[in-house]
């Protein structure tokens, strides 16, 4: 078995960055993860990697004139690992049209709401604030459009009574660290591309 390479992009401590790294040491999964990459190098998510064996890299967006030359200097690094497949967890900046393009069918993303629902940031405050029943999260490939992408694999989660958006954010957390190898397993094993779902 040929297995997929993958670079995860995180801001942060990267727990789906994690799950993941511990998910592709199963000798029968289709991917490996290669290289771990922050716009943060104070992202703690960068040492755990390093833990693992795993090459890391951190860029700040604010050493670059523009997005594009940040976005290009990505590009250099995920080629130099040879990466296949490109995982978003929590990797807080918006990509560029170019750049999303460059990766398109193979750039995925989790994000904490049932999407189209929920866009952006602060989903928990939002659902609660709403009085929404039910909340969940989505694994989906990435296209220019914010959170806009076709849905890989979502699960919904109850809205509890006396919740607030960290106890709701824990419960997700929980089915994200569950869904987010498993649409990466389907993914580079080959039994879904961006054309399936989408068709």
């Amino acid at each position: 078995m040929t297995r997929k390479k993958v670079a995860i992009l995180i801001s942060g401590r990267g727990s789906n960055m994690s799950v993941l790294i511990e998910a592709a040491k199963a000798p029968d999964y289709p991917a490996e993860i290669v290289g771990v990459l922050s716009n943060r190098a104070a992202a703690p998510g960068l040492e755990i990697a390093q833990q693992h064996g795993i090459a890391t890299a951190s860029l700040a967006q604010s050493k670059f004139l523009s997005r594009d030359m940040f976005e290009d200097t990505m590009t250099q690094i995920l080629e130099s690992w040879e990466v296949d497949i490109v995982c978003l967890a929590g990797f807080m900046r918006i990509l560029g049209e170019d750049f999303v393009n460059r990766w398109q069918g193979r750039m995925i993303n989790i994000h904490p709401s049932l999407l189209p629902d929920y866009r952006g940031l602060d989903t928990h405050a939002r659902v609660l604030a709403d009085g929404g029943k039910v909340h969940g999260c989505t694994v989906h490939f990435v296209t220019p459009g914010l959170d806009e992408g076709p849905a890989i694999l979502q699960v919904q989660v109850p809205v509890l009574p006396g919740d607030t958006p960290e106890t709701l954010s824990a419960r997700i957390l929980i089915e994200e660290h569950r869904i987010y190898p498993e649409a990466l397993r389907l993914l580079a094993s080959g039994d879904l591309s961006a054309d399936k779902v989408l068709n």
